[in-house]
């Protein structure tokens, strides 16, 4: 599994954090250190539970991306009301 994480130094040490979960850190003396420090958390939060992918469907106006993209007269009825608004335009 791959996971996002950020390492950045910190107070002389070098701090690993798993993105989107802050709480999940670790501290050593170097990167690579840091970076095995932060696995093995990992590794022990994954223990006592599952990882999962949830998704959930699009709300508002993001559910209405895509619906209608097979819809045949779509393009029809976009190229009319372009055709309106650049008439609009024109006057």
């Amino acid at each position: 599994m791959t996971f996002p994480v950020i390492v950045h130094p910190s107070h002389g040490q070098f701090e690993a954090a798993l993105v989107g979960a802050p709480e999940v850190k670790a501290t050593a003396p170097t990167r690579e250190a840091a970076l095995a420090a932060l696995e093995s958390a990992i590794t022990l939060r994954l223990d006592q539970g599952d990882l999962v992918a949830l998704e959930l469907p699009r709300r508002g106006l993001a559910g209405l991306f895509g619906k209608y993209r097979d819809d045949p007269t779509l393009r029809e009825i976009c190229e009319a009301a372009y055709s309106e608004r650049d008439a609009d335009v024109r006057e």
